[in-house]
């Protein structure tokens, strides 16, 4: 079954716009996880599939885990290109806004940037709350994955045949970093069908996973072990474990960008656990991470406290706070958030 989203109405227009553009944009969000660098990639090989060239531009850099998809090598981040972004920006006729549902997602800076532009503007997005920014909007909430819906967009272009193993492996890549290897309840019988559909097109799925999570080094797994030994927190009343790591704790163990990818999963596994949260200092804030199983609704307790939002299951926020005083802060209002959720 196709995706009701993609209206075919909708489609032909964007398409007749791409096809009379010159300087079209694929954008992905600050801090970019394998569903950003995954959909955007992939679009972007698409584009170039049908004849339209594009440019995938993200705020800043990306793990080293990430970095063998086909086309990696020329993403412009803006961080270390605002020149030549800015420059693209005003020569814009159509932005993609990709994996991001609000344009502050990218940065202050950047999305002002975004707002201010004039070109034809298209979402593809699955997180809850999408603003209205864009003159093309396609979101799905129940979506597990941007590169779910990227592969559905082409899918309604009736363009299957033009994916090839590496527009493919960056589609798998996304969806199997975004739903957890396939653990998460926005899994449906549709995403099995799309991952049977990319190996039929020829992408290696253990090699991607190979490339993926075997890619631990000496540095990674003594902060994972320290992490563990010292700084989990299990509070067994409310079925939560909390994770936390100061910069200097970072800068002690010579952290690496992706170093602390998956450490939030590592307290969510632990038995008994139905929330993990992970807090790390970053250079202008502290960044926090939150986990759930069931119908626990972390983006929410996200939203309340910390101006974030997310998934149901996986969201992330932000506090000015310091490490140990958004740990208390958590604490503090966490138990009452969840004794009202059975109420």
């Amino acid at each position: 079954m196709k995706n009701t989203i993609f209206e075919k109405e909708k489609l032909t227009a964007l398409f007749e716009k791409l096809s009379t553009s010159s300087t079209i944009l694929i954008f992905g969000h600050k801090s970019p996880d394998g569903d950003s660098i995954g959909s955007t990639l992939a679009l972007h090989h698409y584009l170039a599939a049908k004849g339209i060239t594009s440019r995938v531009i993200h705020p800043d850099g990306f793990p080293n885990f990430l970095k063998w998809m086909k086309g990696t090598d020329s993403i412009l981040c803006f961080d270390k290109n605002s020149s030549e972004v800015k420059e693209l920006i005003l020569q814009a006729e159509v932005i993609f806004n990709l994996d991001f549902n609000e344009q502050s997602r990218v940065g202050m800076e950047l999305g002002e940037l975004l707002k201010k532009s004039e070109a034809t503007k298209v979402m593809i997005d699955h997180h809850q709350q999408p603003d209205d920014f864009a003159d093309f909007t396609f979101s799905d909430t129940s979506s597990c994955s941007t590169c779910q819906l990227v592969y559905e967009f082409i899918e309604a272009n009736d363009d299957l045949r033009l994916i090839s193993p590496e527009m493919g492996s960056c589609l798998y890549s996304g969806i199997l970093t975004d739903t957890g290897s396939f653990r998460f309840s926005s899994v449906t019988e549709k995403t099995h069908q799309i991952a049977a559909q990319l190996i039929a097109a020829g992408v290696n799925h253990s090699a991607i996973h190979e490339a993926i999570y075997d890619v631990n080094t000496p540095e990674r797994l003594k902060l994972l072990g320290y992490t563990l030994n010292n700084k989990l927190e299990v509070l067994p009343e409310i079925k939560t474990a909390i994770i936390s790591l100061t910069k200097q704790e970072l800068l002690k163990h010579n952290t690496q960008k992706g170093y602390t990818e998956g450490f939030v999963n590592m307290a969510l596994s632990m038995l008994g656990i139905e929330v993990a949260v992970f807090v790390k200092e970053d250079d202008k804030m502290v960044k926090i991470s939150f986990r759930s199983k069931g119908e626990i609704p972390v983006n929410e307790f996200s939203k309340m406290y910390f101006n974030g939002g997310g998934h149901i299951n996986a969201a992330g926020g932000a506090s000015q706070l310091s490490v140990e005083e958004t740990v208390n802060k958590i604490k503090k209002e966490l138990p009452a958030f969840l004794s009202q959720l059975t109420q």
